[in-house]
């Protein structure tokens, strides 16, 4: 069963799906019966194989993973599954007949989120299930509104660097921007996400990183860090929301406040914004020489002599046309 064909038939409206990983076909049988009673919809893979397979194409909204399996065993299958950005976010409920602390400790640091003993007690994993099912649904309903209102969010790991999840919007920014996609995360973002979290008890308000783009000169992206997205293990999972900015509102006021044409704008707009010459050439796409023309040009027409008056004029009318605008 492809995707598409596999999507059409889970109903999510009105039903959580499960999947559930056992080579054991009598733990299988008592758990899926439990669980279709309780009214989830449950997937079954006999192997781990068959289980990135199955997770891959229906993305279930939580797995019951056995840890001990002939082939590739449960912690491998975890690991693979939380270094895939499509399945990373899935809460990954360990069942094992291992109680030695070491066995417990693999299956947490290879991904679950918890762990139930076998003989499995359905009324157990049931309750278990419940919590994690509520968590990963709030923090999904936060990521929906959050790209309701325009907004691509992406989740980063922080122990390693990975990007673990992603919105469709997320994901072009991040190539139109940084060039790179899942799981890496952009070098300059990590390191803006490790500084700002080493700073952020001293700081008042959430950091925030801005980056232009080079190729649409009137175009930024805003970077702000939001929220913890999972435990504080290692550093935790962290949610960044971006969103591309336009300021060419702001260039065509100030054309307008000082009789400018639109390149002479555009390089006045980047010397407010501290842009020396070669810069403003490189995000122009000209020479740094053209662009001292424009400058002059554009002293005469403030009747200024210096980058410094210049950018003080401008910032004041932008400042009176659009008091967001920040410099």
């Amino acid at each position: 069963m492809n995707d598409r064909a596999l999507a059409q038939t889970l109903d999510r409206a009105n039903s959580d799906v499960v999947l559930i990983v056992d080579d054991v076909p009598d733990n299988l049988s008592v758990l899926h019966d439990a669980l279709d009673e309780s009214g989830y919809t449950v997937l079954v893979a006999t192997h781990g194989e068959a289980a990135l397979l199955r997770a891959t194409q229906a993305v279930p909204d939580i797995v019951l993973l056995d840890a001990m399996m002939p082939g590739m065993d449960g912690f491998e299958v975890a690991k693979r599954l939380k270094a895939d950005p499509k399945t990373a976010h899935i809460p990954i409920i360990f069942m094992t007949g291992l109680t030695e602390t070491e066995y417990l400790v693999a299956a947490l640091e290879s991904g679950g989120v918890d762990y139930v003993t076998k003989p499995i007690k359905p009324k157990e994993v049931l309750a278990r299930m419940g919590v994690h099912l509520q968590g990963a649904r709030e923090k999904r309903q936060a990521r929906n509104a959050l790209d309701a209102f325009g907004y691509a969010s992406i989740t980063v790991r922080l122990s390693d660097g990975k990007l673990m999840w992603q919105t469709p919007l997320a994901r072009d920014l991040l190539q139109q921007y940084f060039g790179t996609c899942a799981p890496q995360t952009p070098s300059a973002l990590l390191t803006w996400l490790r500084q700002s979290l080493a700073t952020a008890n001293l700081q008042s308000e959430p950091p925030r990183l801005i980056c232009p783009n080079a190729t649409q000169g009137a175009r930024r992206l805003s970077i702000r860090l939001h929220q913890q997205a999972g435990d504080s293990e290692g550093g935790g999972d962290w949610l960044i929301i971006m969103r591309e900015e336009s300021e060419e509102s702001v260039i065509q006021a100030i054309g307008l406040s000082f009789k400018l044409t639109a390149r002479e704008a555009e390089v006045l707009y980047w010397v407010v914004k501290g842009k020396i010459n070669r810069d403003i050439g490189d995000i122009l796409g000209t020479s740094p020489m053209t662009v001292k023309k424009h400058l002059e040009h554009v002293f005469v027409k403030l009747g200024v002599e210096t980058r410094t008056a210049a950018a003080g004029m401008a910032m004041s009318r932008i400042r009176q046309l659009h008091p967001q605008f920040e410099g």
